[in-house]
């Protein structure tokens, strides 16, 4: 079992999250040791942590995983993509 794991599934086990305070509105931020652990299941790449969006983000391939109740979502079909699509190309009338 990972070093610390066992706090994490006794919090859980108890409805509280790591770092959450009685009605705080915003999620927990990410333990850092979970934080170095996970990586991308695509690219086994490191993720970096958006608090804003509470999402796990690969830069490389431009998609974030949402963390959900404080769990994780690593499924590529959950990922969003972050990267901006160019508009459509309008053909030029003559």
């Amino acid at each position: 079992m990972l070093r610390g794991a066992g706090a994490v599934l006794r919090r859980a086990a108890s409805g509280q999250s790591p770092g959450q305070a009685s009605g705080a509105g915003s999620p927990p931020p990410l333990e850092p040791w979970l934080l170095r652990s996970l990586v991308c299941p695509l690219s086994k790449r490191p993720l970096r942590y958006e608090a804003a969006t509470n999402e796990l983000i690969n830069d490389e391939l431009g998609i974030a995983y949402p963390i959900i109740d404080g769990i994780p979502t690593m499924i590529p079909e959950a990922a969003r993509s972050t990267q901006k699509r160019p508009p459509a190309e309008v053909p030029e009338q003559p």
